[in-house]
């Protein structure tokens, strides 16, 4: 299982020297790729002329912008709640960027009090996403937009 608590504190220092959003994201995606289990993706979609658009992450190739209200990232947004998808072929308008992912989280970002982007994680494994994964990624999220300058 992991250690959420300890996630976040590897985050609070990789940003200390610099909170640019860019260098931050790009090392935050890398870190949750490295420290969870059974992942095939791991990024962040940035708000952008009213629609998302990728930013850093790990994994293959990935959609580059996505209109808000479709797919598990947009409804996130759009709705901003965290969207937990145990099985995404049955989230009515999945966007299939990678067809080995099978389940998904996706965690809004907020600046200002506005949605300003997602965290988005993907496994290929079904319902890879627990209870404790949604507090601790949401915990993640909020260290991000302590330490982060978007």
């Amino acid at each position: 299982m992991t250690d959420y608590k300890l996630l976040c504190e590897q985050m609070r220092s990789l940003a200390e020297d610099e909170p640019h959003f860019m260098p931050v994201l790009a090392n935050a995606s890398a870190l949750i790729n490295e420290e969870l289990e059974d992942l095939n993706w791991a990024g962040f979609y940035l708000m952008n002329k009213g629609s998302l658009l990728l930013g850093p992450f790990q994994g293959k190739t990935a959609c580059i912008r996505i209109a808000l209200g479709k797919g598990v990232c947009g409804t996130a947004a759009e709705k901003d709640e965290t969207q937990v998808v145990a099985d995404v072929h049955q989230f009515p308008g999945h966007i299939a960027c990678d067809g080995a992912s099978n389940s998904e989280i996706v965690v809004p970002i907020h600046s200002n009090g506005k949605v300003i982007g997602v965290l988005d994680i993907d496994s290929p494994k079904f319902n890879r996403f627990s209870a404790a994964d949604k507090a601790g990624l949401e915990a993640f999220v909020k260290v991000l937009e302590e330490v982060t300058e978007f």
